[in-house]
């Protein structure tokens, strides 16, 4: 059976490569081969194939092959993002292999396999946390004070080369156009956290899509920015608010883990919590305040420290995944 198999990748190698070829009954050489083709002079010559390379990419391709994950709606999570398989390119692969050097790893080529349902077919449903086997999460950083500790957050994040996700409240983006738009320009996703910090479900359903609609309008019309996510001020929210978000292009997101730091602890109260709790998928909340601004440094430590990427918001609830490059 797995000849067979063999056979049957050989055949799909000499169509993709242009070869017209006929092997022999062990397998062991190609006799005949074009002067045309996608193949180099040097790769003709050397174009007997190579069956053990080849049953070593398959095998390798059976065992690292990854099933993708659907999107669902969980009961205490709620809407959960799918997150994509993987799988080695037989063929692509045993043709770059061919190239390599004597005793080089094989360099492996993948490709993703999408989920078949992503946050898109879930509806209006509020998220807290990414997919759970995405080894990424994201700083969640609600902005509607605090000018004086953005700039040190965003040295220390550029010191530590990590794009975030900055929650603007519009009224306070309306007076703080300069500052904000340094926050885009550094390379931060920005993104709608209502317009006076309501507690959203306590307002009527034209109060509510007010104070959506103008902070979109205003991301659009003052930074040029497309607005993807709302964060509800305070965490405060019903099924109405998610509707009305949704109607408008947007999901709903919240947090999974939270600093607190409107409290005031101390950096390093707050580094322990977070690096303590945190796991894939995360959603951290935050805000520019002196315990967040004097625990970063440390939180990114001990986030990358656990294995984790930190992304934004869009990177940690994408169901891409990051391909290895090789062996």
């Amino acid at each position: 059976m797995k000849g067979r198999k063999t056979a049957l990748l050989l055949a799909g190698i000499m169509a993709v490569s242009g070869l017209a070829a006929v092997m022999t009954g062990s397998w062991e050489y190609v006799r005949q081969l074009p002067h045309t083709g996608s193949w180099t002079h040097a790769e003709r010559q050397t174009a007997a194939v190579d069956v053990q390379l080849l049953q070593v990419i398959e095998a390798e391709a059976e065992k690292m092959r990854i099933e993708p994950v659907d999107a669902r709606v969980d009961s205490v999570w709620k809407a959960i993002p799918g997150y994509n398989g993987r799988e080695i390119l037989i063929e692509e692969t045993y043709k770059v292999a061919l190239k390599k050097k004597a005793g080089d790893p094989i360099p492996y080529v993948y490709k993703e396999i999408p989920a078949k349902i992503t946050l898109q077919d879930l509806g209006s449903h509020p998220i807290y946390r990414g997919n759970p086997n995405k080894p990424m999460v994201s700083l969640m950083i609600n902005v509607a004070w605090g000018n004086e500790y953005i700039k040190p957050m965003l040295d220390t994040l550029d010191a530590e080369k990590i794009k975030t996700t900055f929650f603007l409240d519009g009224s306070w983006l309306s007076k703080n156009r300069e500052l904000a738009m340094e926050i885009l320009n550094r390379g931060h996703e920005v993104e709608n956290h209502a317009y006076s910090h309501p507690n959203m479900s306590q307002l009527s359903a034209a109060r509510a899509e007010d104070e959506i609609a103008k902070t979109q309008n205003l991301l659009k019309e003052s930074l040029g920015v497309k607005n993807t996510w709302f964060a509800p001020p305070s965490g405060d929210f019903n099924q109405r608010t998610v509707d009305i978000a949704y109607a408008r292009g947007l999901k709903t997101v919240l947090w999974t883990l939270d600093t607190v730091d409107w409290r005031h602890p101390a950096p390093e109260a707050v580094v322990q919590k977070i690096t303590s709790k945190v796991e894939p998928g995360f959603l951290i909340l935050m805000h520019p305040t002196d315990s967040s601004s004097k625990a970063l440094k440390g939180m990114i430590d001990g986030i990358r420290a656990k294995g984790l990427e930190i992304g934004t918001v869009s990177q940690t609830l994408s169901p891409e995944r990051k391909l290895p490059t090789g062996s």
